[in-house]
């Protein structure tokens, strides 16, 4: 059996999907022989898809031995059944989440229900799998296996690190502070100015809470023109692009010297500087919300931070509940319940014994039961199923 791997998501792009596209691919490259349509930002996205077909095609002519195609999304899958020339072939396809509850009617009532075609649907979470077999996809043709992440970042980080980095790139003097961060876009679903409205004014004065990720200005011309269109054409945009969509109630909230006080806008940051931060912080804070049409698939950047032994604290909702397993890598809580999330963190300050996760009991259960290793063998251990499947 070999596999062709097909991704829009790929690096030098960065994200939570174009990791787990590239380790995918090179970790099922260790059990079979593995070929490789990606987008790797040379030329026109639309001309990748353009050309996808013909290039599928060739690709399997070339290479006879290819017997399964996996797409990892669900938009270049849903792109692909538009395809001919290869049907003969198995197909199988990863979903992630927003991939499937995307809120455009046409979308669910006429391209979804065709994911039946595909041999095999893996979904990241057991979120995403209920969110497929709700819309009509057919149950038995649905998997679930979680994202993995590696154990490259897990080095060791000093507290005074994070310290000095704070201080000289952002002056800011976190000297004695308990230190909370999130990551990632400012989408709604992240529920970063909930946090900031509701729980950062009723934390204790020695926290700092950092925000990492990157942001918008408001005279960025895509956020000025979103503002023009109609509400429900405005969310899909934001939706279909993952536009931060939160940046402009966030920049708002910063005004509020009460929340500015407690709370850092980083920015973008490079890689190491990351580490660093996630790996001193007290508690990596994902404080997710509902929000229709929009859904958390798993929740890498979780894993991520969890590696370098720093306990979660996420909302108990969506895909989220696969990644963090409460009071073994971290805590879940009721999403939008400030009190609970309130009292939950204080605790940090004022009764640091009730929260008992270790730093390298929570790195280890991590390495344990989300390495890529054990992604890249499900994935193979599933392909190989579909590729050859038992006689009934």
């Amino acid at each position: 059996m070999e596999v062709l791997f097909v991704s829009h998501k790929y690096p030098p792009a960065t994200g939570g999907m174009e990791k787990q596209s590239y380790e995918l691919i090179k970790g099922v490259g260790r059990y079979t022989k593995v070929h490789t349509i990606v987008f790797e930002g040379d030329g026109s996205r639309i001309e990748f898809f353009t050309r996808l077909n013909r290039r599928i095609i060739r690709i399997c002519k070339e290479n006879p031995g290819i017997s399964l195609i996996h797409f990892n999304d669900a938009l270049i899958g849903a792109w692909s059944l538009t395809h001919t020339g290869y049907s003969h072939l198995k197909r199988t396809m990863t979903v992630h989440g927003l991939d499937i509850v995307f809120p455009s009617f046409l979308y669910q009532r006429f391209v979804l229900p065709k994911f039946n075609k595909f041999d095999l649907i893996i979904a990241v979470s057991q979120a995403t799998a209920d969110a497929c077999t709700s819309r009509g996809i057919a149950e038995d043709k649905i998997k679930v296996v979680n994202n993995g992440v590696g154990n490259g970042i897990s080095l060791p980080v000093a507290r005074t690190d994070a310290d000095f980095l704070l201080q000289k790139k952002f002056q800011i003097n976190s000297t004695g502070k308990r230190l909370l961060i999130s990551l990632g876009r400012q989408v709604k679903r992240k529920g970063f100015s909930w946090f900031l409205r509701n729980v950062i004014p009723e934390l204790h004065d020695d926290f700092i809470y950092l925000m990492v990720g990157p942001t918008i200005s408001p005279s960025d011309p895509t956020a000025r023109l979103l503002k023009l269109l109609p509400t429900t054409v405005k969310n899909l945009i934001e939706l279909f692009l993952g536009f931060p969509g939160d940046a402009e109630a966030i920049r708002g909230l910063f005004n509020d010297p009460q929340i500015s006080a407690k709370a850092k806008l980083l920015g973008k940051l490079t890689a190491d500087d990351i580490r660093i931060l996630l790996g001193a912080a007290d508690a990596f804070i994902m404080p997710n919300i509902k929000v229709e049409g929009d859904m958390e698939g798993f929740g890498l950047v979780c894993l991520e931070a969890s590696l370098l032994g720093t306990r979660v604290v996420a909302s108990d909702i969506e895909g989220i509940r696969d990644a963090v397993h409460n009071e073994k890598n971290g805590y879940l809580l009721p999403s939008g319940d400030v009190a609970v999330w309130t009292r939950t963190l204080n605790q940090l300050i004022t009764h640091p014994e009730s929260l008992t996760l270790q730093r390298e009991d929570v790195a280890r259960y991590t390495r344990q039961h989300f390495s890529l290793e054990r992604m890249a063998q499900s994935y193979f251990s599933l392909f190989k199923q579909t590729d050859n499947p038992p006689d009934i």
